[in-house]
C-alpha cells in the first residue's frame, strides 16, 4: 500500500508532466522542412539538427540587430 510520501510524488510528477505537455514551443511553426536548410523533416521538427538550429538562430539574432540598427540611425 502506497504511503503519503508515495501518493505526494505520484501527484507531482503528474503536475510536471502536465505543465510540460502544455508548454509551448518558442519560435516558429515547424514547416516540415528545415527552416535553414530547407530539408524534408517528420512532422513536429523545425530543424535537421543542432547545427541547422544554431545557424538559423544567428542568422535571425544578426537580422534583428541589422533591424534595430536601421532604426536607431
Amino acid at each position: 500500500m502506497a504511503d503519503i510520501i508515495d501518493l505526494a510524488n505520484a501527484t507531482a510528477e503528474k503536475i510536471a508532466a502536465d505543465a510540460l505537455h502544455q508548454r509551448k514551443p518558442e519560435g516558429p511553426m515547424p514547416t516540415g522542412v528545415c527552416l535553414y536548410c530547407g530539408e524534408p523533416l517528420p512532422d513536429g521538427r523545425r530543424w535537421c539538427d543542432a547545427n541547422c538550429r544554431d545557424d538559423w538562430q544567428k542568422e535571425q539574432n544578426m537580422k534583428r540587430a541589422k533591424h534595430a540598427e536601421i532604426w536607431e540611425t
